[in-house]
């Protein structure tokens, strides 16, 4: 169920995302630095509101009704992107949202930990993944026929996403009962020190991964950017988040079940190398069919890490902890997606699209290397999969 809720939601949120690069750009007058503040900012403030969010989950032992809140924000954000007049407007929209997906975030992925059976965790995230792009890839589709059929009117188009975000909200509320694992467990200030200890060293090797991961991944919002770039018609550029999640959708869910069973820097290495490839594709691409297979490459980069993170903190969090675990994990996560889509935009606008990729897949390169250090210095992190005995 609480996939369809994450479907829903990114339903009407990649509407809205789809179109918003080309938005800011055409309609309002901003830069590709606007563009990557603005994505960067945002982002950012969900990660670093995931913190609170999955410390007070973990305090009051609720999930459920903090996740409510988180969605609800989404929701209401969605009307000001149709009614913008400026790069303000979208700016304090953008927020409002993130702040909403960051109150969400930590206590939805802990609600899934909980339900789950350990064994079965990975494939758990994986298909709750599954679920929410499948909602990612059906936005950007609809944006497609709705700017097609309207014109090239992006407000019109905006305002629709606001329906599957309220029907979130309320499959959330009436579909999804609280987990009793919580309910009669002592509860403590998670944010205290010895709580932080209590977290240990693995976990800490998580989150360090996982910041430098987002330091070689910037926003997907140059990748609508480029497809401008190279020549695809207006209301087409929702294609590329289509193209993209449908690779993301179709490998979220068996790359989850792998990372059960095989060591989880092996598969962030070669997560790494898919997008590696992708940034050479979009850096060289001069025709959108080409930039498309980058696009896809990326997709398959995304499918193959992003439930596997979340695995990785769940297995080195305390059971009791996890809320706070994923809102510390995001926290680090979100100040370098910041850093990485600031400095991506400052590129396209000094060096160009292309150069912006190599310095991405630069970025990979040295991730690779750093990863493959840490897992011989600590090989335990390797192989942490839920009941797995590989990598040990």
């Amino acid at each position: 169920m609480l996939g369809f809720v994450s479907l829903l939601m990114d339903l009407s949120s990649e509407i809205i995302h789809s179109l918003l690069p080309i938005f800011m750009v055409t309609a309002l007058g901003a830069s590709a630095f606007d563009v990557g503040l603005i994505e960067g900012f945002a982002e950012a403030t969900a990660l670093m509101v995931k913190v609170f969010s999955g410390a007070f989950s973990d305090y009051l032992g609720k999930r459920k009704w903090l996740a409510v809140l988180g969605y609800a924000l989404g929701a209401v954000s969605k009307p000001f992107f149709a009614l913008a007049p400026g790069v303000g407007t979208v700016l304090a929209a953008r927020l409002t949202d993130r702040i909403g997906k960051g109150i969400r975030g930590a206590p939805r992925d802990a609600l899934v930990a909980d339900i789950a059976p350990p064994h079965l965790r990975g494939a758990a995230f994986g298909l709750r993944q599954s679920l929410d792009t499948v909602g990612a890839f059906l936005g950007p589709l609809s944006a497609i026929g709705l700017m097609y059929l309207w014109a090239n009117n992006f407000r019109a188009v905006f305002w629709v996403a606001v329906i599957p975000g309220i029907l979130s909200v309320l499959l959330l509320m009436l579909g999804v009962r609280e987990p009793h694992t919580h309910v009669d467990a002592k509860r403590t200030n998670p944010i205290k020190w010895a709580n932080l200890v209590r977290l240990g060293r693995s976990y800490w090797q998580v989150v360090a991964i996982g910041a430098l991961f987002m330091l070689a991944r910037f926003s997907e919002a140059f990748l609508v950017l480029r497809a401008q770039q190279v020549g695809l018609p207006l209301y087409l550029a929702p294609l590329v988040l289509v193209a993209m999640n449908v690779v993301y959708s179709l490998s979220a869910y068996p790359f989850g079940k792998l990372s059960d069973s095989l060591p989880h820097t092996t598969l962030l290495a070669w997560g790494l190398v898919a997008l590696i490839l992708a940034d050479l594709v979009l850096a060289i691409g001069a025709y959108w069919a080409v930039m498309l297979a980058g696009v896809a490459l990326w997709g398959l980069h995304m499918g193959m890490t992003q439930g596997l993170l979340a695995t990785m903190v769940a297995d080195t969090a305390p059971e009791d902890l996890r809320g706070t675990a994923f809102g510390f994990f995001n926290l680090a996560s979100g100040l370098a997606l910041l850093i990485a889509s600031a400095l991506a935009g400052l590129l396209w606008d000094r060096l160009g699209a292309a150069f912006t990729f190599y310095a991405g897949a630069a970025f990979c390169a040295v991730t690779i290397a750093l990863i493959f250090v840490a897992q011989r210095d600590t090989p335990q992190v390797a192989g942490q999969g839920s009941g797995s005995d590989h990598g040990r």
